[in-house]
């Protein structure tokens, strides 16, 4: 497979970085546990590309996982992303971070001012059965991720540094290009609502395949609040829609901790390959709406991908483990529907884009998430679930 630039730079960054391992365990003082050095395997492994697009760069080195992160990330806020990763109060629900030098430094940079990560490989989600996926763990992981009070994560000092640029091949470890921003201050806004906002900028910039198509996506675009837009701060930045009083708590219809981009792309076992699953990318961990993150298995569910079955397993399973994004019982939409609806319009504006950039028409999958979009359009007041395909 042919390798972009930053896809050989970032084999290259991987393969010269102190392999370091960092424990799945973490001491009970709020940082990570030292890391051990493992030696560097000679001969080194023959890299895998897993991924490799504008927005990001994966590549597997034998057991551990390198990322280039998108251009323009904040290295300030994706440094208090990664601590949160590592940090012991979610040990067990995300994957941490492996150190990228013996200080314990979280977060490299190449040559173009990429930030880059490593990460210990798991196994993910087998992608032809989503029935058969782990629907009852993951929503137990969004669950206690989302009970976790942001408080108690506040770390002492400083974000770790950011590492120089990587250097000539077999050249010496560059100097440590030091940033001193506070990580014991307010974590950064997840980053769903942008991530919506990007895709219906993506598909505005496509060659329009199929204009009815497009307008569509448009219309359901238009109809979401200003906050899922990304262009107003969420009405609970201010104010609580409802629940509990209790200090610390996450109430329902509240901000708190989420993972901002969560499917089943987004879990791992650790250790691989039977080892307990956890959440894994936290490029948009953050403050915010949990009930963002219930939101593309509720647009599944609405417009026909996920058997009724399946949706309920999932939320049964979330409730069951206290998770505060919708109520104990009665009807979840109250709190799902915008973010359902958001999620709609970020997934198909992403797929007809790529339908554009290939040059075809919409496939049948494609077709149902713009139908999903028409329906949103024409619901009014009305909420997502009288959307759901049957």
């Amino acid at each position: 497979m042919h390798q972009t630039p930053i896809a050989e730079e970032l084999q290259q960054w991987a393969t010269r970085a102190p392999v370091t391992q960092a424990s799945a365990t973490h001491a009970p003082t709020g940082t990570p546990e030292p890391a051990a050095k493992i030696p560097h395997p000679r001969p080194t492994p023959e890299p895998v590309v897993l991924a490799d697009r504008p927005d990001g760069t994966v590549i597997r080195i034998g057991d551990v996982v390198s990322k280039a992160h998108a251009p323009g990330t904040d290295p300030a806020a994706l440094a208090a992303r990664l601590h949160v990763a590592a940090h012991p109060r979610l040990r067990g629900v995300l994957l941490p971070p492996l150190p990228v030098a013996g200080d314990g430094g979280l977060l490299g940079r190449l040559h173009d001012g990429r930030p880059a990560s490593l990460w210990p490989m798991g196994r993910p989600v087998a992608p032809d059965d989503p029935a058969a996926a782990p629907w009852e763990e993951a929503a137990t992981l969004l669950a206690r991720l989302h009970s976790t009070p942001p408080a108690e994560l506040a770390l002492p000092g400083p974000v770790p540094p950011t590492r120089g640029t990587a250097g000539p091949i077999g050249g010496p470890v560059p100097a440590i290009d030091r940033t001193a921003a506070p990580i014991g201050g307010p974590l950064p806004p997840m980053g769903g609502p942008a991530k919506v906002a990007r895709a219906v900028a993506r598909l505005a910039e496509a060659a329009p395949v199929s204009p009815a198509a497009r307008d569509a996506v448009r219309r359901a675009w238009r109809g979401l609040p200003p906050w899922a837009r990304d262009e107003a701060p969420h009405a609970t930045d201010t104010a609580p829609r409802g629940g509990g009083t209790t200090p610390g708590a996450t109430p329902v219809g509240s901000r708190g901790l989420c993972h901002g981009d969560w499917h089943l792309g987004q879990l791992v076992r650790h250790p691989a390959p039977d080892g307990p699953w956890l959440l894994i990318d936290v490029d948009d961990l953050g403050i915010g709406d949990p009930a963002w993150d219930l939101a593309r298995p509720a647009a599944w569910f609405a417009v026909g991908f996920l058997a009724p079955e399946v949706w309920q397993r999932f939320l049964d399973a979330y409730r069951r483990a206290g998770g505060p994004a919708v109520r104990p019982e009665g009807d979840p939409w109250p709190q799902l529907d915008v973010p359902a609806r958001a999620l709609t319009v970020q997934t198909a504006a992403l797929a007809l884009a790529r339908a554009a950039a290939e040059g075809r028409a919409p496939d049948e999958d494609e077709e149902a998430l713009v139908d999903g979009c028409v329906r949103i359009a024409e619901l009014g007041s009305g909420d997502m679930s009288s959307c759901v395909s049957t």
